[in-house]
């Protein structure tokens, strides 16, 4: 590494250098897709690797929805096709909601989250806290392989059981935080509510859900710095944040365009549209044009931080009404089978709010006459179908608004 503020060299390579090579790496991921994968051999059948040469060309490729990913999985289990390898060369298999499942080989640090913490300032040997959870999904792994990966041991602390969390906390004193914004604070305000000392946390990486302005400044002023990062299950790591704070830089293995929802083309820079990304990796599973369902924009120009890579705004809302709850998606479709358990629901809107920096779910609902226990037999369906938590709310006949709405991202992150 020639200068330590960067993870490698290719963080300052000039725009055109970093173009032209990851052009060339999109050509050798499309042939090594078609040539491997029963998914990937339909979807490319139209196109010739050869004619991809500049991102302009990327709208000639079909998009893969994430929504259309569990009905394939579904059909053609375990992978719908979409794998290039056998079973045999994975290292791990996860499930994320969906259901979706995903595969990642044994690449030391296959999701690429290293460049995000030697972005947020950690450095080797020290100690992560890591929140995300190791259960299902492999979002706990992602954080702990890209912390080992910069050469720092993780604590695996995973979700919930704060106390015990503040405890480890003041005794191991890790200086790094990595997971929600949300249960950050949720960790500092029980470490001073049980008078544990928590304070040698002072970087925070976090994601899964947005952070607030009110949040990353209340944080500052408890001494966590908070830089965040933007990626999913499917991709890995697709942006991060640097000290300067001025957009999200994007990772230098994945393509990252911004399209208008439902053509798949791209629009003027600046302008919003949805995130599409293409790994730039020729592994056991190939990611082409995958259209997240989150809205974004280009930033113009380079980072003042000195890497050179495109900016994105961040995260600007949904292309569609799936939702991300406390990290996890909401679909339609499982407020279609919430309803589904419960026929007297004639209509239902889920409405998300933003309370105490917390994220909060209330299920509205029309109904015909119900006994006394049928708003708790609702909330425990919709728990059990979304794996969270939400309050339920009767509404008079007529009041929910007849426009095909099923969830309102009602929540503000100025």
């Amino acid at each position: 590494m020639s200068d330590n503020r960067y993870f490698d060299a290719r963080e300052t390579r000039s725009p055109d250098e970093r173009l032209a090579e990851q052009m060339a790496m999109v050509r050798t991921v499309l042939e090594h897709a078609r040539s491997r994968s029963r998914y990937w051999g339909d979807q490319l059948a139209d196109v010739d690797p050869a004619s991809i040469r500049e991102p302009a060309d990327m709208a000639r490729i079909p998009l893969t929805r994430k929504e259309d990913i569990p009905g394939r999985h579904a059909e053609q289990p375990p992978f719908g096709g979409m794998e290039a390898a056998s079973m045999a060369d994975m290292a791990h298999v996860f499930q994320s909601p969906g259901p979706i499942f995903e595969a990642a080989e044994d690449k030391g640090d296959y999701w690429r989250f290293g460049r995000a913490f030697w972005a947020a300032g950690l450095r080797p040997g020290e100690l992560v806290h890591n929140t995300l959870s190791y259960h299902l999904t492999p979002a706990g792994m992602m954080l702990d392989s890209g912390a080992r990966a910069v050469g720092c041991p993780v604590f695996p602390a995973g979700i919930g059981n704060t106390d015990v969390q503040v405890e480890a906390i003041e005794r191991l004193r890790p200086p790094v935080y990595a997971g929600t914004p949300s249960f950050l604070k949720a960790l500092l305000d029980k470490g001073q509510e049980l008078g544990r000392d928590v304070s040698s946390i002072n970087r925070a990486l976090v994601g899964a859900e947005p952070l607030s302005s009110s949040l990353r400044e209340e944080m500052g002023s408890r001494g966590v710095r908070v830089l965040q990062m933007f990626g999913t299950a499917e991709l890995g790591l697709v942006a991060y944040e640097s000290e300067a704070v001025e957009g999200l830089i994007t990772d230098e293995d994945v393509l990252v365009e911004v399209v208008r929802p439902g053509s798949g083309e791209p629009v003027a820079e600046g302008e919003v549209g949805e995130m599409v990304v293409t790994v730039l990796r020729a592994g056991a599973f190939p990611i082409i044009r995958f259209a997240t369902g989150d809205m974004t924009a280009f930033l113009p120009g380079p980072s003042p931080c000195g890497r050179t890579a495109p900016r994105i705004k961040g995260w600007m809302g949904r292309a569609n009404q799936t939702t991300k709850v406390k990290g996890m998606f909401v679909t339609p479709e499982q407020i279609n089978a919430v309803m589904a358990r419960h026929p007297e629901i004639r209509r239902a809107r889920l409405v998300v709010t933003r309370e105490n920096e917390k994220d909060a779910m209330t299920l509205h609902v029309e109904t015909q006459a119900g006994d006394a226990g049928l708003n708790d037999r609702i909330a425990e369906s919709l728990q059990a179908v979304t794996k969270m938590r939400g309050d339920v709310r009767v509404a008079a006949e007529g009041e929910l608004p007849n426009d095909g709405k099923v969830i309102a991202d009602e929540r503000s992150f100025d």
